[in-house]
């Protein structure tokens, strides 16, 4: 991993008598794309903002760049929260260059620049209609747009294509990937496991407050068994010291191997049990698979202020 710009450790963090954060600690490396993952309440939002100061940490280190955030380092960064924060009762392009003054830009540097923008996500149209007049898709481009405006170092996505459909879900993760390719480091907080794999470098799946994987997408993979078998067949699967039974069901089984697994082998002992195997393929398991492994059974429905603030 190069040069961590992102440095956690023994991150700690507690409401009261309740601890939300158990001893996080990772890195996250300058220039490389993150993924932040986890079910509602395992504690992603709480930890993005004790990064970013908002949050006070009961205990440990969280340091971007070698210290501690400071509002005066603003200009270097790029926050989209999940709670969207625009004022949607004046014009697009009045937002966005509000923002962009913001940001250290100058009036006529912020509108062009936004205007650009909005003609790359086919928004141009609507640069003169008050913000809430767009759908909420809409909105979330602008939102994107502002995020980004001032070429950010750190880019902190939370959820940056929820709602959107496939073609804006591609546009948008282009656009994120041009900010990677221009130097920026990102740190994407998202549900969309299709856009982890394709696009980020290293991950980290968080439940309950700890680190339940951490690595490259290989890594965790392997983490969880590595490879799939997928099988339609008739007659029962037996249990073997070979694979794991994952999935099944009458016709269709997934079986989960080790790396040092022969398939061929797990084939001839298949046929040999009285399976008649119909199709028989091996792939890496994947993050979608390893997401519903670990969260799918945990109910973490929460019902207090606090903790649907941390959904």
């Amino acid at each position: 991993m190069s040069e961590a710009l992102v440095h956690i450790n023994n991150f700690r963090m507690d409401f009261g008598d309740k601890t939300v954060i158990r001893d996080l600690s990772f890195d996250v490396g300058r220039g490389e794309t993150f993924g932040f993952l986890g079910s509602n309440g395992s504690g992603k939002t709480t930890t993005i903002r004790a990064l970013l100061g908002i949050y006070q940490p009961t205990a440990g280190t969280l340091h971007i760049d070698g210290r501690p955030f400071r509002p005066e380092d603003g200009g270097r960064l790029g926050y989209l929260p999940e709670e969207r924060g625009l004022y949607k009762k004046e014009k697009v392009i009045d937002v966005m260059t509000y923002f962009g003054r913001l940001k250290g830009l100058e009036r006529h540097a912020a509108k062009t620049w936004s205007l650009e923008y909005l003609e790359r996500v086919a928004l141009v149209d609507k640069s003169e209609v008050q913000l809430d007049k767009l759908s909420g898709g809409q909105q979330q481009k602008v939102q994107l747009g502002v995020t980004i405006m001032n070429e950010p170092e750190l880019l902190i996505l939370d959820e940056p294509t929820k709602g959107f459909d496939p073609v804006n879900r591609r546009l948008l993760m282009d656009i994120i990937g041009e900010q990677k390719t221009k130097g920026a480091t990102v740190v994407m907080v998202t549900h969309q496991m299709e856009e982890v794999e394709r696009l980020c470098d290293r991950v980290i799946l968080l439940k309950n407050g700890t680190a339940e994987a951490y690595g490259t997408i290989d890594d965790v993979q392997n983490q969880f068994g590595g490879r799939v078998i997928r099988l339609k067949h008739t007659g029962p699967i037996p249990v073997s010291r070979r694979y794991t039974i994952t999935v099944n069901e009458t016709n269709y089984s997934e079986l989960s191997i080790g790396e040092d697994a022969d398939e061929a082998d797990i084939l001839k002992e298949l046929i040999a049990a009285g399976v008649t195997v119909r199709s028989f393929t091996t792939t890496k398991i994947s993050l979608e698979e390893i997401f519903i492994r670990v969260y799918g059974t945990q109910n973490e429905a929460r019902t207090s202020t606090f903790d649907m603030a941390e959904a």
